[in-house]
């Protein structure tokens, strides 16, 4: 029951602080979400546990043993030609286990011209992010308590503006001896530019405090998520419909975009179908006179011999949807 309470008092303490996270740091390119199994639960997840390197990539405290010598390579088509992905690989020694990613974003090659409008050639524009991570199981609570951080050295270029920055993120995992229930508190992106873009100085980066639950139900093949995000701050006010609630109805709002939904349903070994419900994205995506099913997402999974095969398609706009690829292959011998 203490886990009901922890949300309503870091959204109580964060009333003071500004409306909207978007736009108010740079290396936004951090929160594009690679990996389908995290797309399909809403973009949003860090207490579900997989033998998958990439997990650590959201929660440092989600590597295992489980994960040893396991490759994955995720790939993302999003819209205007852009595209990003995440490649990442896990290996274990006695009780330490290591892992090493790369995150990329591609924007694609622009059509570059003078104050005049004369094309004078083109350019491209790309991010990057080598992902160090390490955890450990602590021999506390019958070693069901993970810890794990992630180190990130950044490079950004923009045409001819490029920074350099250093993050890094920590988490804590904790599983109930019985695997079915999993609790996790993460802190995202703790650290600064290095170099900023321009002479004008440096730009905030996007810090972020999460806290995921999840449940697998005992007698029927479900796995339920729950994801609250930007513990930090407030997320209410970012559109003008949020800016017309009141009271109650304005706390609900404020909850809810916070809180990201998922499921999992495991018919049968080797087979895992996935949906979510991202409330802050609706809500901010939507356009007002249809709706669609924007905020939803979906995906599937299957694992056959060594390779795990992921596939997700989350609605962002009317306009259209962000597909998301993945292949995992375990590399130990048999």
């Amino acid at each position: 029951m203490k886990d009901c309470f922890i949300f309503p008092v870091f959204l109580f303490l964060s009333v003071g602080l500004q409306a909207q996270v978007g736009g108010r740091a740079t290396y936004r390119f951090l929160d594009l979400t690679p990996s389908p199994q995290v797309a399909a639960l809403g973009g949003e997840m860090i207490a579900v546990p997989d033998a998958n390197p990439a997990m650590a990539f959201y929660n440092p405290a989600l590597l295992d043993s489980a994960s040893s010598n396991i490759m994955s390579l995720n790939y993302v088509y999003f819209f205007a030609g852009i595209n990003f992905g995440y490649a990442a690989y896990a290996r274990s020694y006695r009780q330490n286990n290591f892992a090493l990613g790369v995150h990329y974003v591609n924007y694609g090659r622009f059509t570059e011209a003078d104050m005049l409008g004369m094309i004078t050639g083109e350019f491209t524009a790309a991010e990057y992010a080598f992902n160090l991570t390490y955890s450990r199981r602590l021999p506390w609570l019958d070693s069901t308590l993970m810890v794990g951080a992630n180190v990130k050295p950044l490079l950004s270029v923009f045409e001819r503006y490029s920074s350099f920055g250093l993050l890094a993120d920590a988490g804590v995992t904790y599983q109930h001896p019985d695997k079915l229930f999993t609790a996790a508190l993460v802190v995202r992106n703790v650290g600064t530019q290095l170099t900023a873009y321009a002479e004008n100085g440096r730009e905030s980066v996007p810090f972020e405090l999460q806290l995921g639950l999840s449940q697998r139900l005992q007698h029927a093949p479900f796995r339920l998520s729950l994801v609250f995000q930007h513990l930090e701050s407030r997320l209410g006010g970012a559109d003008a419909e949020a800016n017309e609630k009141h009271g109650i109805g304005l706390y609900a709002d404020e909850l809810m975009r916070h809180i990201v939904l998922g499921v999992e349903c495991l018919p049968f070994k080797g087979l895992v179908l996935r949906g979510g419900y991202n409330y802050q994205r609706r809500q901010e995506m939507k356009a007002p006179s249809h709706t669609g099913m924007v905020g939803f997402s979906w995906g599937a999974g299957i694992h056959v011999s060594r390779f795990h095969i992921d596939y997700a398609r989350s609605r962002w706009h009317l306009a259209g949807a962000s597909n998301h690829f993945a292949i995992s292959v375990d590399l130990n011998t048999r």
